[in-house]
C-alpha cells in the first residue's frame, strides 16, 4: 500500500517502492509475518498488570516470559544488523514484568527496530549473506530463514502464554483460537 510515499506492507515500511527488498516483498507477505507479529499486540489488550504476575508452578511469571520474547526480538534486530545472532541480551528494566504499558512501548520500539533492520538489507545481502549463530556454529541461515526463526519463537512464546490466558480464565482472541489452538 502507497500512502504518504512510503509503501507498506504488514508492519514493514520503506522509503520509496525500489528500496523494497526481496524479503519485504516477498517473503514477509507470504509468511503472513505481520500476522503473527500482531498477536503479541491481542496479547496485551486482554492481560492487566496484575496479570503479569501469574505464575505458574515451576515457570516464570507471565510479565517474565513477556519480557523474554522481547529480549528474542532484539536479538534477532541485531542479527539483521550484524549478521551475527547471539542470545545473550537481558533487558533489565524491572517495569517490563509488571507494566503493560511498558511491554506495549518497548514492544512497539522493538518493532520499529525490526522494521528498519529487515527494510535495511539489500537485495545481495537478502540472498548471499549469512547469519552467524552463537547458539548452533555450523548453521548458518541467511537473513529469510532467520526471520523464520524469529517466527517460530514468537509462535512458541503464544503457545506457553496461552497456558498463562487459560490459568487466568481469560478468552482468548479468535486469531489465537484459530492459530494456537
Amino acid at each position: 500500500m502507497r500512502s504518504s510515499g512510503r509503501i507498506r506492507l504488514g508492519c514493514f515500511s520503506t522509503p520509496e517502492e525500489g528500496a523494497i527488498n526481496s524479503i519485504v516483498r516477498e517473503h514477509i507477505p507470504a509468511t503472513f509475518f505481520a500476522e503473527y507479529q500482531a498477536l503479541r499486540g491481542q496479547l496485551m489488550e486482554i492481560v492487566t498488570d496484575d496479570d503479569l504476575a501469574c505464575r505458574l508452578a515451576g515457570n516464570p511469571s507471565l510479565g517474565e516470559l513477556c519480557r523474554e520474547i522481547g529480549e528474542v526480538e532484539h536479538s534477532y534486530v541485531e542479527s539483521f544488523k550484524t549478521f551475527e545472532l547471539d542470545f545473550a541480551y537481558r533487558n533489565a528494566d524491572p517495569r517490563l514484568e509488571t507494566s503493560v504499558a511498558a511491554l506495549s512501548a518497548w514492544y512497539a520500539e522493538l518493532d520499529r527496530e525490526l522494521n528498519a533492520a529487515i527494510v535495511n538489507l539489500t537485495d545481495d545481502q537478502v540472498a548471499n549473506r549469512t547469519i552467524d549463530r552463537a547458539d548452533f556454529p555450523d548453521w548458518k541461515p541467511l537473513p529469510a530463514a532467520e526471520l523464520d526463526n524469529y517466527r517460530e519463537a514468537l509462535l512458541i512464546f503464544y503457545a506457553k502464554a496461552s497456558v498463562y490466558l487459560r490459568a487466568l480464565d481469560r478468552k482468548l482472541p479468535e486469531e489465537w483460537q484459530v492459530w494456537i489452538g
